[in-house]
């Protein structure tokens, strides 16, 4: 189930639409509903507040207006970076006789 702070894509009639960020999620007084609290990223960016079951949070079909819409949770794509081998381990430090220069910890900046 799609949670706060995550993306959507909200789909029109089978046509994507728009992004939206979940604000919040709060029970209805019906069981299985809730008020569901979308930013939407548009220009004008705007929020908006959908009374919605949770099966339709998680992304099956319902309909507004009679309109067919759907949310999508968003992924983050695969960064093909981050794919390493599992026998290689991640070195902060150049090799010897490279002249590229040395990692510096931001992190280890910050504390001093």
């Amino acid at each position: 189930m799609a949670v706060e702070n995550d993306l959507v894509l909200i789909h029109y009639e089978d046509t994507p639409l728009v992004f939206a960020r979940i604000e919040s999620i709060t029970p209805d007084v019906k069981p299985d509903w809730y008020h569901i609290e979308l930013l939407m990223l548009q220009v004008p960016v705007q929020t908006v507040t959908w009374i919605l079951r949770d099966v339709y949070i998680n992304g099956q079909e319902f309909t507004m207006n009679g309109k067919r819409m759907r949310l999508e949770k968003v992924e983050a794509p695969a960064d093909p970076d981050d794919a390493r081998d599992e026998d290689k381990e991640p070195t902060l430090e150049a090799p010897p006789g490279d002249n590229r220069g040395k990692v510096i910890s931001l992190a280890d900046l910050k504390k001093q």
